[in-house]
């Protein structure tokens, strides 16, 4: 049988914000019967404010791009206009998360049956993308810079990139507050704290050529603040693309979840056993339990589904017990 998910405003309405649909079926026509249990996808939208966060943080890094590009072309730094390709791409990506995090908070429709969570998802592969490319065309600069020496305005490299820590770290400030209890805030304030690092590196850099006329050394920090954000964006491609295609989650043991639902009384197999992500912080499962005619009832797999939910972060899980002692062969099952 079938479930139907239950709207978030409707989900207090059912026992434990579970819900389950029974349809009346003739145990001698069928050689299984089948009882679907399922948790609701809670959407895991920044606490009130978090929209204001975003609004300020895309202004602050705006002004300080606009900046940036400027001083950096007057200064003839690379070091300052690789900051500003990053600090664009915060832009891009902020905007993003922040688009995103609003279609997480829209209700399921008849086509998007499971809501908008994948948006943020999406965001981040885009995101990861738009790094990338940003990367690309800074190391074209800064060889054609370290081939050519130019050069450099330290005083100015110095004054402009302390103005980017500041508000690198006003931006992961305004996100201090919610990262503890939202992963995509706590990605945001994370984003902005390594931001702050970088611009204080160049600001760095600044200074020594201020004092040593090291030329070489503004394209060669720009070459590491480029080696810094493909290593923090090469993880985030990663992660992005897994979650895109149905992976498995960071964090979720398939196996140990496959022996809580094995050792349940009753169960005599588990199989096609299947865990994606809806979002970038909501996890879902469905499952098929083997078990004999005269099953335990509604209120032991409603446990299971809650302890699912709890101890495996599984916001939304579909059970469905399939009656006798052999199991039920599905179109996606697998051997494991």
């Amino acid at each position: 049988m079938t479930k139907n998910c239950i709207p978030e405003r409707d989900a207090q309405e059912h026992l434990d914000g579970h819900g389950h649909d029974h349809a009346d079926h003739d145990h001698a026509d069928h050689d299984h019967a089948s009882h679907n249990h399922a948790g609701h996808s809670h959407a895991h939208a920044p606490a009130p404010g978090h929209g204001r966060s975003f609004a300020l943080a895309v202004a602050l890094n705006i002004a300080i791009v606009i900046i940036q590009a400027i001083y950096g072309v007057l200064a003839h730094s690379t070091a300052l206009l690789a900051d500003a390709g990053h600090n664009l791409s915060d832009v891009l990506g902020l905007l993003l998360a922040w688009g995103a995090t609003w279609l997480t908070t829209r209700q399921p429709s008849a086509r998007y049956t499971f809501g908008y969570g994948s948006s943020s998802i999406l965001a981040s592969l885009v995101n990861a993308g738009l790094l990338l490319f940003a990367c690309g065309v800074i190391v074209a600069e800064a060889i054609g810079r370290l081939m050519n020496p130019a050069p450099v305005a330290g005083l100015a490299v110095f004054v402009v990139a302390t103005i980017g820590v500041v508000v690198n770290g006003v931006s992961a400030w305004l996100f201090m507050r919610g990262q503890k209890e939202d992963l995509n805030i706590r990605g945001a304030f994370l984003h902005m704290a390594a931001d702050a690092g970088i611009s204080a590196a160049v600001a760095i850099s600044g200074l020594v050529i201020l004092y040593t006329r090291w030329t070489w050394l503004d394209p060669a920090m720009s070459l590491l603040v480029v080696a810094v954000v493909v290593y923090g964006t090469w993880g985030l491609l990663r992660d992005s693309v897994r979650l895109a295609l149905d992976a498995v989650p960071p964090g979720v043991d398939l196996q140990l979840i496959r022996a809580y639902l094995a050792e349940q009384p009753g169960v005599v197999d588990v199989h096609d056993l299947h865990v994606w992500a809806l979002s970038t912080t909501g996890n879902a499962l469905s499952a098929h339990l083997v078990m004999p005619a005269g099953h335990p009832g509604d209120e032991s797999l409603d446990g299971i589904v809650i302890v699912l939910r709890e101890r495996f972060s599984m916001q939304h899980a579909t059970l469905q017990v399939d009656l006798g002692t052999t199991r039920h062969r599905c179109a996606m099952d697998h051997a494991h």
